[in-house]
């Protein structure tokens, strides 16, 4: 499925039963496989708010779009509860895929284009059968996510709403029976601190649910007029919008998105120098937290004194310039990243423990295997990717299929060769099952160790790097420490006053309250 495919907000049902229940064991099955799939393409998942996902009623989890195929997953396999998801009609004629879909309660989606255009009356019920297929999903106590904007994008911010959301919300209310608990709206925050990456991080928060105004918090009768209807679908999804940007931080552009971040480094790197501290890389809720003090800031001084900022943003733009030039962070002004990895004493162990017998060949397999399935994935992201947004999916999907062949293409070679050696040689056992089990297993643990090798040899050669431009570039080193402690004074200045979330500790990190 594409993240257009799995998205229900613009779509429209088809003529199959509305809902099917779906089997306990092929869902838990099907997670379990994707929660797999993101475990192994990024390396720390966080997620908070799972509290706040309503237990006893239905909901609507609503979120921007901004990963692709990512997006869905991360949802559907870290949500507390079960969420239903729709998927295009087609999908359902597909061998095994259809099956699958099924079995997971997956609700078929007529789009309005898989229609002829000119039969308006065939879309219009189409229309009211797909919103009827997932609103009683939800009208029956269980969860859907919907991502309003209908596409996956490359945006910092999220792009026009459809009113799908809406629709669907208050469809779930009709149909609700009666003193059941109304269904809710709970907004999802999705963030990545790279989502095109290999290994990178991401960060799941479900927000509280929205607390709608007296006048949208309403079943509205079955009989109500259209242009009614439309008006306070209209209403509602303008409440998502003004949520949205609020929960991910939004920002007009990217240029922006990156001096906010570059302004969230300058402090934590300027309190920590202060407190003489070392806190390390910050996890990726700390990130969030961080960027979100920094963002609330920003946008009470843009309102009430936009020259300053804009003077302030110049500043932080030529320090930033002035950075990257050097190729440089911000608490690398201050002291070297260590020139040792943690990794590489892990490692050095390892081979000691082993004798050098094992550990190489097991790093050599590794990449031997590894190597042909990364370069074929990264080329097919390379050349299927349209977009950012689309290279994590086309990642994803291409090394589910390409690194378990490499592996089993390996193990198969292996009892081969076990066999043909055996003949040739009486004195090597013939284990060709033992053979390949055991370059399997070799394969899959040396793909792990390749990794751990690349990071740090990468984290060594910076470390190098950098105390050879600390070393050379002493002058201007000061000069950027001077800059970044007057940006630290005067961005703490922006926001003075202001309730913040998170709390500073004292080694200069955001913790959360």
């Amino acid at each position: 499925m594409t993240s257009s495919q799995v998205s229900t907000t613009t779509s429209i049902s088809s003529s199959e039963p509305p809902s099917t229940q779906p089997d306990a064991r092929s869902f838990r099955l099907i997670r379990s496989c994707v929660r797999l799939l993101t475990w192994l393409f990024f390396q720390e998942i966080e997620v908070t708010g799972q509290e706040n996902i309503p237990t006893n009623s239905g909901g609507l989890l609503v979120s921007w779009h901004p990963n692709g195929l990512v997006d869905p997953c991360l949802i559907l396999t870290h949500a507390p509860r079960r969420v239903v998801f729709g998927a295009r009609h087609g999908l359902f004629r597909w061998p095994v895929l259809g099956t699958l879909l099924r079995q997971a309660g997956t609700v078929p989606i007529l789009r309005a284009q898989d229609l002829p255009a000119d039969d308006e009356e065939a879309r219009r019920l189409a229309n009211r059968r797909s919103l009827d297929s997932l609103a009683s999903e939800v009208a029956n106590g269980r969860l859907t996510a919907l991502f309003p904007e209908g596409v996956s994008h490359d945006e910092p911010r999220p792009v026009e709403l459809k009113t799908g959301a809406a629709r669907l919300y208050y469809r779930a209310r009709q149909l609700a029976a009666p003193g059941q608990p109304l269904p809710s709206i709970v907004p999802v925050g999705l963030h990545y601190d790279g989502k095109r990456l290999f290994r990178s991080r991401a960060l799941v928060e479900f927000h509280p649910p929205i607390d709608l105004p007296e006048a949208l918090n309403i079943t509205p009768p079955e009989d109500e007029s259209d242009k009614a209807g439309r008006e306070r679908c209209r209403k509602l999804t303008d409440e998502i919008e003004r949520i949205l940007p609020e929960i991910i931080h939004a920002t007009d552009d990217w240029h922006t998105h990156h001096l906010l971040q570059r302004g969230r480094k300058i402090l934590r790197a300027e309190r920590a120098h202060r407190a003489g501290a070392a806190p390390g890389r910050p996890a990726i809720t700390e990130r969030v937290l961080g960027f979100a003090r920094l963002w609330k800031g920003y946008h009470h001084w843009l309102d009430t004194n936009p020259e300053a900022v804009g003077s302030l943003m110049e500043r932080v733009e030529a320090y930033d310039r002035d950075l990257r030039d050097l190729h440089l962070d911000d608490h690398e002004l201050d002291r070297a990243p260590p020139l040792v990895s943690p990794w590489l004493a892990v490692l050095l162990l390892l081979q000691l423990v082993t004798l050098l017998l094992l550990f190489p060949p097991v790093l050599m397999v590794g990449y031997v295997v590894n190597a042909p399935p990364m370069l074929a994935v990264t080329g097919l992201a390379w050349l299927f990717s349209k977009k950012h947004k689309d290279e994590a999916t086309v990642k994803l999907c291409a090394g589910a299929v390409a690194f378990p062949m490499a592996w089993v293409g390996a193990s198969l070679l292996a009892t081969l060769a076990n066999t043909q050696l055996h003949h040739q040689f009486e004195a090597i056992p013939d284990r060709p099952i033992l053979a390949g089990a055991l370059v399997f297993g070799l394969s899959v643990i040396g793909g792990d160790l390749a990794l751990r090798h690349q990071r740090m040899m990468r984290e060594t050669a910076r470390s190098v790097r950098v105390r050879l431009i600390r070393r050379w570039r002493r002058r201007c080193l000061e000069r950027l420490r001077v800059e970044r402690s007057a940006l630290h004074d005067v961005i703490q200045g922006l926001a003075e006053g202001l309730d913040l979330p998170g709390q500073v500790a004292p080694d200069g990190t955001i913790r959360s309250v």
